[in-house]
């Protein structure tokens, strides 16, 4: 056998048994809490959706019906329940809320793990500091996030971060193809400029320690988008405040394009 086609084999063969390793431990629990269940947990943790208006809120419980219907959510090495399912779902539907018949067509199954992993899916071990991943290879069109980070997204509001809606994000940016932060579809070439400039120059201000946005911004173009998108549904007023710049554009992706 000629050496490529060894080394191929190899990852193929590497790929495949990672695969396993995920799917080993899986606990599947595919029943969708009823509407009661649903909106009383949307009421009582999910500050987007408390500020929505009554029609407002029946239509967010249908899509996060639609969403528990039409994806699974999986867990791994721990247990998953009505709480899990419904915050999956609305860190789902946030950012797509006010896009019409908007589909998830790039993910089928969610996996939730306990708590932090490594790059190669590990739970155990050292360099376990990953909270949230949009699966790649033998893991496409599966998201990974961590339990305990999709609970404290919801439960604590206040601090401008959620796990989950940040890796959604990551998936609404790849609807133009790719994950790299400028969210083709969604601006008019107008505001693609403005809206590389305002990246270049918010990461700026994080650098020079004069930002309140996440460092972790910093990373890609990607990573910028995802974590300005959670400041922007987690508090908004704060935003508009601080940023009103970088708030206007992303009301222009997240709204305004609609």
């Amino acid at each position: 056998m000629p050496i490529a086609y060894f080394i191929i084999f190899i990852i193929f063969i590497a790929l495949i048994i990672y695969a396993v390793k995920v799917i080993s431990g899986k606990k599947n629990n595919y029943a969708i809490p009823d509407d009661a269940a649903i909106t009383n947990i949307l009421s009582q943790h999910v500050s987007y959706y408390k500020k929505l208006s009554k029609e407002d809120k029946k239509k967010f419980t249908e899509a996060v019906k639609a969403f528990l219907t039409e994806i699974k959510i999986t867990a791994v090495k721990t247990d998953i329940d009505d709480l899990d399912k419904v915050f999956v779902a609305a860190g789902a539907v946030i950012p797509i809320f006010r896009f019409p018949g908007w589909k998830y067509n790039n993910i089928g199954e969610v996996l939730l793990y306990p708590d932090s992993f490594s790059h190669d899916y590990q739970q155990s071990g050292a360099e376990r500091n990953i909270l949230g991943m949009v699966g790649t290879g033998a893991m496409q069109r599966m998201m990974i996030l961590s339990r305990q980070s999709v609970r404290t997204g919801f439960m604590n509001d206040e601090d401008g971060r959620n796990t989950t809606i940040h890796e959604f994000v990551h998936l609404v940016d790849k609807n133009d193809g790719s994950i790299d932060g400028i969210p083709e579809t969604l601006l008019s070439r107008k505001n693609i400029k403005a809206w590389t400039k305002i990246i270049e120059e918010k990461q700026e201000d994080i650098e020079e320690g004069n930002s309140d946005i996440d460092p972790y911004a910093l990373t890609n173009d990607a990573e910028f988008l995802a974590v300005a998108s959670e400041y922007y549904f987690e508090q908004p007023d704060k935003m508009k405040e601080n940023h009103p710049d970088l708030f206007a554009l992303l009301t222009e992706i997240f709204i305004k394009n609609v």
